[in-house]
């Protein structure tokens, strides 16, 4: 008997993935591969776009031949800030340019200044002044410096919608793209912004279709339900809405850590902005208030410090247990604990104290890395209360490395004792979260209810931060 199983493309800047989840969302299967990066016609590095597409296909193909699964579902999740531009015929017409691609300053500030100035207009889009980043901006720049092309785009998909076309030969737009980080959508008024259609760049955008609902479509001579895609952030989301519906906050780790609060529905403010808040789109359309912290980078780069100095190997750290005698020494031994964090307030948050501290000062490495621990829960604790923001939230989930660092999870614990801390392991979160946007088109049974694994931190002392 074949097993019913859904297909998830999954598409990362680095790797390139493919699951098969049967209907316990369990991986049955994984393919991944990496590409070369090509470059674009000034030299920037790109995605290999016929690469990528070349691989979906042929992996694609090669799943659908295999006899013990039936394929009942396809979905899938990229990232984002990414526009694929296409003419009439359906073909590419020009790079996956990176976000990371340097955009002119001369045009940047034309394009503010013609549309009520940086402050006014990332309030109203809930986009930080990002450049490439804003994606809308690189429709704007080759509307203006390649007049040409613009004309022959019929439409630009995102890297999601993209890769459901290769599938579906449908156009579409999907919100969880739209609504991150673009300058294309108005929050206050929940609809494109007045540029989009000023600059006729909402007629080379596609329809919007439903993040969770599918486009029935024959694949190798069978019927299956295919999704139009997700931006990753977004996707990473889904098992944790699925799963919990009392209000938390999630706490992404890695090079970033991003607080998503998904229960704070209040309009971005100035201030939020200064510490480079934004806001996502969940995959049923509402906003997703987010902040971030470099965090995991600056772990990374103290850690490289501290292992120089003491003369220990570069992973030591993830030998050294929770210590709470070595915080009350710290604390003890800080003059003004709490007035010592005071400049941390000041916009934009993305150096901790540790990085200007004298490891001399410090008995051995154990020491020092707990202060470096602590000095980052003092960032961590600003930046995710600027989402926290009086909403109703009962709990807070780490997943990501530092869900899985005893001394980071105490003191978050203790940063936040009137709230629930979990560290939450979810395999493949991004994944699965596009297998579950689709649940109801693909799926017979109910959720399983233990989707996420979570570990549960209590307050073993105060912190005075």
């Amino acid at each position: 008997m074949k097993t019913s199983v859904c297909a998830i493309f999954d598409i990362g800047k680095t790797n390139k993935k493919l699951f098969l989840f049967d209907e316990q969302y369990k991986i049955v299967l994984e393919k991944s591969t990496q590409f070369t990066e090509t470059a674009d016609e000034d030299g920037d590095p790109c995605e290999d776009l016929n690469l990528l597409s070349d691989w979906l296909l042929t992996s694609l193909e090669e799943v659908l031949t295999l006899t013990e699964f039936d394929i009942k579902g396809i979905n899938f999740s990229t990232y984002g800030a990414s526009f694929v531009h296409l003419d009439a015929n359906g073909k590419s017409i020009a790079p996956l340019y990176n976000y990371l691609k340097p955009y002119p300053e001369e045009l940047k500030k034309q394009f503010y200044e013609n549309y009520g100035g940086e402050k006014q207009f990332s309030k109203l889009t809930a986009s930080p002044v990002l450049g490439s980043l804003n994606s809308g901006m690189i429709l704007y720049r080759l509307k203006h410096e390649k007049p040409e092309l613009f004309r022959q785009i019929k439409y630009s998909l995102h890297l999601p919608q993209f890769v459901s076309f290769l599938v579906t030969n449908q156009y579409y737009s999907d919100l969880t793209s739209i609504g991150c980080h673009t300058n294309l959508w108005n929050f206050e008024e929940n609809s494109y912004h007045f540029w989009v259609h000023n600059e006729g760049i909402d007629e080379k955008l596609a329809p919007l279709f439903p993040a969770d609902s599918v486009i029935e479509r024959e694949v190798k001579e069978q019927i299956r339900k295919v999704g139009i895609g997700l931006h990753d952030s977004s996707a990473a989301l889904i098992p944790y809405l699925s799963s919990f519906h009392e209000p938390f906050i999630l706490i992404s780790t890695g090079t970033w850590c991003i607080s998503l609060n998904p229960f704070n529905h209040n309009p971005i403010s100035s201030e939020e902005l200064q510490y480079d808040c934004l806001c996502y789109m969940h995959f049923q359309g509402k906003p997703v208030k987010a902040s971030r912290l470099f965090a995991g980078y600056e772990h990374e780069l103290q850690t490289k410090r501290l292992s120089e100095f003491f003369g220990k190997e570069q992973d030591y750290y993830k030998q050294i247990g929770y210590d709470a005698a070595i915080i009350q020494k710290l604390h003890a031994s800080a003059e003004n604990p709490a007035g010592e964090y005071e400049n941390l307030r000041k916009p934009p948050m993305q150096e901790s104290l540790f990085g200007h501290r004298e490891l001399s000062a410090f008995e051995n490495y154990e020491e020092a890395y707990h202060r470096l621990i602590l000095d980052i829960i003092a960032q961590q604790l600003i930046s995710t209360e600027l989402v926290l923001n009086n909403s109703p939230v009962k709990r807070i989930f780490v997943d990501g490395g530092f869900g899985k660092n005893p001394i980071y999870m105490n003191l978050l614990a203790a940063a936040f004792p009137g709230i629930e801390v979990f560290a939450a392991s979810v395999a493949q979160a991004t994944s699965l979260g596009a297998a579950l946007a689709i649940h109801k088109d693909w799926n017979s049974r109910s959720l399983p209810g233990d989707l996420i694994d979570l570990r549960h931190y209590s307050v073993t002392q105060s912190l005075f931060l």
